[in-house]
């Protein structure tokens, strides 16, 4: 058989560029560390490693996510706990302020520092967050929540909560609204509110009776009528009237005696308890609990403060505000620890979930690692092997190309 120069030159080429090839692409895998270069080089590998890549990616998302979330809840914890402390120190103060031994001026000066917390207290629930939006404003994020008003603060905003995915299927809220947080605080002890003077009046008492927050009877339970215990000529008896439908209203049972700080039964459904001389004519009131945000409260309690308690009808409003004041600060306060335990709990499955998100990631990496990684004593024993076969293949070449008729002549 006869071969031509040229094609005995052709076929030298067409190897050695094989042999070439395959040797740079074994480099190129050492270099990157990667067994796939193109998907032509494992297409169903390929496959899957993108897949997983963008599993891989979207898991890397969540954990962004969750920080933020997280960034978001603790500042909102950090605002919560400045709020306990504060209402802590207005209850303090209030407590103070019934000593009897302080005067009008001197509760004036109590006022004044609780004009000053009042102030604090809007300033906390109108805390931005690091991207400037108001933390405490529902979805109306670039809303200022709380503005100062005459009866303490309004709210501009609405009762929404802030969600951001933080897994595959779990949105977590990483805020919570004015409203939740400062406006829906029960008055009284929750149920049911008590007040000197008619429910729907002002405090006209002229004597020194205080009446007390109450309590729940066992039975039936309150159903949210409106009472109203009135002293009539005999400031020694009193009698009870169920005003629900009218101002007049419905006697319930006879006259009874009176005795400073004894239970009085009300209907069968809860009681409270009077203390002092009440005066001939006066009346206490006994009506459902409504809402009524911690600003009103504090302003209420400066109010109160600032006008002056002479005399006993004068020290039973000073009481008697002081006592509503307390039982308010408290449903506020505990309104606020409840909030701060759902945010804590927030916090606590954001950790739960990091830790899912880092195990999930763990997997994602060891998946792509089977399926892109590089065999490395493989990968250099065939590279040592290509180098071998090449070089033998050039001095071949060199040695065939030499066979010519010529070369004996």
């Amino acid at each position: 058989m006869r071969i031509s120069t040229s094609s005995l030159f052709e076929s030298g080429r067409v190897r050695m560029s094989e042999l070439q090839s395959g040797l740079s692409k074994t480099q190129q895998q050492l270099a990157a560390n990667k067994r796939i270069l193109t998907p032509a080089d494992d297409p169903l590998a390929a496959a899957q490693a993108l897949e997983v890549t963008q599993s891989k990616e979207v898991n890397a998302q969540y954990a962004v996510n969750r920080q933020a979330a997280t960034n978001s809840l603790s500042l909102e914890e950090h605002v919560l706990q400045s709020v306990t402390t504060l209402i802590q120190n207005v209850q303090t103060l209030a407590v103070s302020a019934g000593n009897p031994a302080l005067s009008d001026v001197e509760r004036k000066f109590m006022a004044t520092e609780l004009n000053g917390r009042l102030e604090e207290l809007i300033g906390l629930a109108n805390t931005r967050d690091g991207t400037g939006n108001f933390l405490f404003s529902g979805y109306q994020s670039t809303t200022q929540p709380f503005a100062r008003t005459s009866s303490g603060a309004s709210y501009a905003a609405d009762q929404g909560q802030r969600n951001l995915q933080v897994g595959p299927a779990r949105q977590i809220a990483i805020s919570d609204s004015g409203d939740a947080v400062f406006e829906r605080i029960r008055t009284g002890n929750g149920k049911f509110a008590t007040s000197p003077g008619s429910p729907a009046g002002p405090d006209t008492n002229t004597g020194s009776g205080v009446i007390s927050s109450g309590a729940m009877l066992p039975g039936p339970g309150y159903d949210g009528r409106q009472y109203e215990i009135r002293f009539g000529a005999d400031p020694a008896t009193f009698q009870i009237f169920d005003v629900t439908d009218s101002a007049a209203g419905t006697a319930i049972g006879a006259a009874a005696n009176y005795k400073s700080g004894e239970s009085i039964n009300v209907d069968g459904k809860l009681r409270v308890e009077i203390t002092g001389t009440p005066a001939t004519g006066d009346t206490f009131s006994i009506k459902p609990s409504t809402n009524q945000n911690v600003f009103s409260t504090l302003q209420n309690l400066v109010n109160a403060l600032e006008t002056p308690a002479s005399g006993a009808a004068g020290g039973a409003r000073l009481s008697n505000s002081l006592n509503s004041a307390l039982n308010n600060l408290s449903n506020a306060l505990d309104n606020v620890l409840t909030v701060r335990a759902s945010v804590g709990a927030r916090l606590n499955e954001l950790e739960a979930l990091d830790g899912q998100g880092e195990a999930i990631d763990v997997q994602y990496a060891d998946r792509l690692s089977t399926l892109q990684d590089l065999d490395y004593t493989k990968a250099i024993t065939d590279l040592s092997m290509q180098k071998f076969t090449l070089e033998a293949a050039q001095q071949s070449f060199v040695k065939t190309s030499g066979l010519s008729l010529f070369n004996f002549i």
